[in-house]
């Protein structure tokens, strides 16, 4: 049999619902394989440690709570905003936006509430609080290449949406991805 081991390259098939909604989060099952690099921290915890020891063909479901996901939400990550800030953008409540956080990565927040003087943007990742559950099978394993050893390589192949959480990258992390 083949063994999931660390420092592999995993390929698995999943779908994660929400476990208060049944509702599908993402899933890459008419998609390309998700591959991430495990023990490097590419997934959320719960993922790496429920595909660690398995066999290749094996088919899993699991619930992932919020600390091994995404965390708890954060009240804190919540932040007033001036409202001209926002003056080109028709805002929704809900709605995620795009910006640069002061080190100059890619941020995502999701508008909260908002009148005509403020706007409340919150930090939290889309999937914070939430408990997911998993439905994983295990395609393969692969040795490594010498880019994704060294981190230069991102190894998820997710078909899911980058809205709700698609992959990899500190993108959004739907898929199980940070």
């Amino acid at each position: 049999m083949n063994t999931v081991k660390e420092k592999q390259v995993v390929s698995i098939l999943y779908t994660v619902k929400d476990a208060d909604t049944n509702e599908i989060i993402d899933s890459n099952l008419d998609g390309k394989p998700l591959e991430f690099l495990l023990g490097e921290g590419q997934v959320i915890s719960a993922l790496e440690r429920e595909v660690l020891g398995k066999n290749v063909g094996d088919k899993l479901n699991f619930k992932a709570l919020p600390q091994d996901a995404y965390g708890e939400r954060n009240s804190q990550l919540l932040q007033e905003v001036p409202r001209a800030q926002f003056e080109d953008i028709e805002l929704e409540r809900g709605m995620s936006l795009f910006g640069q956080s002061e080190d100059g990565q890619t941020v995502q927040v999701i508008v909260n509430d908002f009148n005509d003087d403020i706007v409340i943007i919150d930090y939290n990742h889309p999937l914070a609080g939430k408990t997911l559950d998993f439905q994983v099978e295990v395609l393969g394993t692969r040795p490594p290449t010498e880019a994704e050893l060294k981190g230069e390589a991102c190894g998820c192949g997710s078909g899911g949406g980058h809205e709700e959480g698609g992959c990899c990258g500190g993108g959004g992390g739907g898929c199980g991805c940070h």
